[in-house]
């Protein structure tokens, strides 16, 4: 007989059919347009050097067309390649080069002293007058070539001389002369052909050695080899302002940062090695004059230069300045002194210094805070960190005082300015948060003298720009300025330029600034309590006390969103967070103090979710209020002497609680981040429970119980629900597993029929009701137990059993088109007929040659291959099939 299926099947499946005729079409009429195309003559090409505009040039040939339409390109001449006359030249030089250089080591002993100057002459000579005459005839390349081959002559000569006329002479002595005569002959001879790059470069090059090698040479001290360096470097700086060409500039740039970082660096050495104040005071000169300098120069330099000057005169002043007062006092509180040098730079604003250099120099500022800021880590990071080793230990004892409590090996007299240090910048930073709009007038000055081109616009007076009024002129941008809370924006000579740059609003400086203050000053206290060595008690209540302010600040800071910016109330949240981990951490030493902290930190981020506004805030809270609760459940237990595993169904009471709490809630957007905690901790519980098999399946049960309690509310049900039934199933095979019941049946099938009833009676009730919630945890309590039991179970009657079961049950889901009965049934026949056949499979595979499973698996690819798209219809029609069974 042949299968007629319904109306309604055949439908669908006419349509599936047609559409993939439908596609079919679409591909064949595209691959008939393209071969239509292929067959096609190529189209006649357009005249040459025609190039026809986008917006309709006439062709070329047309009457009255131009004889050169705008769309036309002269073709060029092609230019003969300069690559291999640079290889030769390159090569030719390097030879003559090396032939020099052997001339003279080699050779120069087997003539007399009259040849040898004759001949080093002649070709000096000759090399240095030969670029002149190829100049003249335009053969550039070849004079830069001979140029260079004249400079070592002149190099070789040097050495010559040296070596025959004056061997007795001092090696650096006699370097410092040479190099000071050869610079400032290659000079001359640069300024003379001016058309030649390489001998100035050469002669700045050589103006680096002289001083240098003259200071070393007469046996100088260190300090005087530093000034020798330092005036090297102005004189480079001058070079770089005045000199003549880009190679000549880039040179002495490259020169003069070396040199003057040298010098930097021998002066910043001298005077932190200085024994006292005043043998400070010699390279605090030297560092002072390096300052100026580089304001000096910053003062004609251009925007990147500029700021670059700015930023080593600042911490070359910082250095001099700082150093003094730094050999006099303690190792451990000379960092105060140069944190005090770097802040008074920022009065810098109040001066008369170019905009570029002054941010420089207040840059200076901002890294002497961050390295001072810096040395603070250490201290801070052992006192945050050290407590992590307490829960390996918890309730050991009280330890006499906050050191011993975190456990670290640092020489906390070295870090004693380290709180001072973040007081005094955190302190900085609060009053710049409250005073900002003054602070703003103040800077305005600076932001107005700062150049044209650093904020992205060309200057006063240039093409296409005129003066406020001017046809063509921009408009004056409204609003605030940027740096009083403003947005930015373009200044009135900006007109057709590129827009200025971004810079961060008042605002978003103002959050930081508080942020900042709100953060160090938390990190002074603590350290403070550790570098005093605090009692371990006022240790505890201080950090707990420092958590109540951080949250309160958050609080008020997201309730009163005064300042415009969410830097604060967010930072101080984060911050009292890790501060309730740091002081929760801590008090695990001492029985008492653990439930004080934890009951204070749950009192205060429950007080505060209650005061704060909505939002992530509140929830965050909300959250740090139940972890803290679930902690002192467990402190409970530990406290009655339980074992883990029993103290776990009382770990359940604060999962209990916010079950109830997000009923109470409902939609509110706390409720479900509170729970989400609450499951965290009933997993917890679970945990505990897990090396004892009976508390496991009641800890089970009890978290089925809160599943099925949150499945009560529709929001929660289709989470809940299914979780609900696995749990109590879950808990149905540990309790069996635990009680060796080796019939499970005589348990599971009591609950199964019951569950089945209760499920036909819904499908009867509600015909769309699926059937996994209708039959599934029914089905799933009885035959899930039974096929583990029949996994390990020898004898046939319990795996003949199930099997039949198993088939009756796949039958009716597939008669009845249930998907859950269709898919419980196979899968448990398929894993029990597996058990059955699995003996006689590995005898099979024994007996059978090696190499014929891997032949099999290939043949099977290659069918499944060959027939992969009548292979993907039928998965598709399976999961059709499936997809409409309920």
């Amino acid at each position: 007989m042949e299968h007629v299926p319904p109306p309604a099947e055949e439908l669908a499946r006419l349509d599936r059919e047609l559409a993939e005729l439908d596609a079919r079409r679409a591909q064949l009429l595209t691959r008939r347009a393209w071969l239509l195309a292929a067959l096609r003559p190529p189209a006649p090409t357009a005249a040459p050097g025609w190039n026809p505009s986008a917006w309709g040039a006439p062709a070329a040939g047309r009457p009255g067309a131009p004889a050169q339409p705008w769309g036309y390109v002269p073709p060029k001449r092609p230019s003969a390649p300069n690559s291999a006359q640079n290889l030769l030249l390159t090569l030719g030089g390097l030879l003559l080069t090396v032939a020099a250089i052997a001339f003279t080591l080699v050779s120069w002993g087997s003539m007399g002293i009259g040849g040898r100057s004759a001949v080093l002459a002649a070709v000096t000579v000759g090399a240095l007058a030969a670029p002149a005459v190829l100049l003249r005839r335009g053969l550039t390349a070849t004079a830069e070539a001979l140029a260079a081959l004249a400079l070592v002559l002149t190099l070789l000569d040097a050495y010559a001389v040296h070596a025959v006329a004056a061997p007795d002479t001092d090696g650096l002595g006699f370097t410092a002369v040479a190099a000071a005569v050869l610079a400032a002959l290659w000079t001359a001879y640069g300024l003379a052909l001016g058309k030649l790059h390489l001998p100035l470069p050469a002669a700045v090059v050589l103006a680096q050695w002289p001083l240098l090698f003259g200071a070393w040479a007469a046996g100088a001290p260190t300090l005087v080899v530093g000034w020798a360096l330092l005036a090297t470097a102005v004189l480079d700086g001058a070079i770089a302002l005045w000199g003549k060409g880009t190679g000549v500039r880039v040179t002495a740039c490259v020169g003069g940062s070396v040199m003057a970082f040298s010098a930097l660096m021998v002066g910043l050495t001298l005077s932190v090695t200085a024994s006292g104040p005043l043998g400070a005071l010699a390279p605090g000169a030297l560092l002072l004059t390096a300052a100026a300098a580089a304001l000096a120069g910053a003062w004609r330099a251009p925007r990147g230069f500029a700021r670059t000057g700015g930023v080593v005169a600042g911490l070359a002043a910082v250095a001099a300045v700082g150093g003094v007062p730094a050999a006099a006092v303690p190792e451990g509180w000379r960092v105060l002194a140069y944190l005090l040098a770097g802040l008074a730079l920022t009065a810098v604003v109040r001066t008369r210094l170019p905009g570029n250099a002054a941010i420089g120099v207040l840059v200076a500022s901002a890294a002497v805070v961050a390295g001072a800021l810096v040395g603070t880590v250490p201290g801070l990071a052992a006192v945050l960190l050290g407590p992590v080793t307490l829960p390996s230990d918890v309730w050991a004892g009280s330890p006499e005082g906050f050191r011993a409590a975190v456990g670290s090996t640092l020489p906390w007299p070295k870090l004693a300015a380290a709180p001072v240090v973040l007081a005094l910048v955190a302190g900085l930073l609060g009053a710049a948060y409250r005073w900002w709009p003054s602070l703003a007038r103040i800077a305005a000055p600076l932001i107005a003298r700062e150049t044209p081109e650093s904020a992205g616009a060309p200057a006063p007076g240039a093409s296409g720009e005129g003066a406020p009024g001017a046809p063509g002129a921009a408009a004056p941008a409204a609003g605030a300025p940027w740096y009083a809370g403003g947005r930015a924006g373009a200044p009135w000579y900006a007109g057709g330029a590129p827009a200025a740059r971004r810079r961060p609003s008042g605002a978003a400086l103002r959050g930081a600034a508080g942020a900042g203050a709100a953060v160090l000053g938390w990190g002074a206290l603590l350290l403070a309590g550790a570098v005093l060595d605090a009692p371990y008690a006022v240790a505890v209540a201080g950090e707990t006390l420092l958590v109540a302010g951080l949250l309160a600040l958050a609080v008020r800071g997201a309730g009163s969103g005064r300042d415009g910016s969410a830097a604060v109330p967010v930072t101080a949240l984060v911050v009292a967070v890790a501060g309730a981990v740091s002081a929760g951490l801590l008090s695990l030493a001492s029985e008492g103090a653990s439930y004080a902290v934890f009951g204070a930190l749950a009192a205060l981020f429950a007080g505060a979710a209650v005061r704060a506004g909505a939002g992530v805030p509140r929830a965050v809270f909300a959250v740090a209020a139940t972890v803290g609760s679930t902690v002192l459940t467990g402190f409970a237990g530990r406290s009655l002497g339980l074992a883990p595993h029993e103290a776990a169904p009382l770990v359940l009471l604060v999962p209990a609680l916010t079950v109830l709490f997000g009923a109470r809630l409902r939609r509110n957007p706390v409720a479900l981040p509170v729970e989400l905690t609450g499951a965290l901790g009933a997993l917890v519980a679970v945990v505990l429970a897990v090396p004892d098999a009976p508390f496991l399946a009641l800890v089970l049960a009890l978290c089925g119980v809160l599943a099925a309690g949150a499945a009560v509310r529709p929001e929660r049900r289709p989470v809940a629900g299914y979780l609900a039934a696995a749990l109590f199933v879950l808990a149905t095979w540990v309790r069996l597993a635990a009680s060796e019941v080796s019939f499970p049946e005589a348990y599971t099938l009591p609950v199964t029929v019951p569950a089945l009833v209760v499920g036909f009676l819904r499908r009867r009730k509600d015909p769309e009701a699926s059937s996994w919630t209708a039959y599934g945890p029914g089905l799933a309590a009885t035959l899930l137990p039974s096929l583990a039991v029949a996994w390990t179970d020898p004898g046939w009657q319990r795996p003949l059993l199930l099997g039949v079961a198993a088939l009756v049950i796949t039958l009716l889901g597939a008669r009845y088109r249930l998907q859950a009965l269709l898919l419980l049934g196979g899968a448990v026949l398929a894993l029990d007929g597996l058990h059955e056949l699995a003996p006689y499979v590995v005898q099979v595979a024994g007996a059978l040659p090696r190499w014929l499973p891997p032949a099999l698996a290939g043949l099977l690819l290659l069918v499944v291959g060959a027939t992969y798209e009548q292979r993907l219809r039928d998965a598709r029609r399976l999961k059709d099939a499936l997809g409409r069974m309920r």
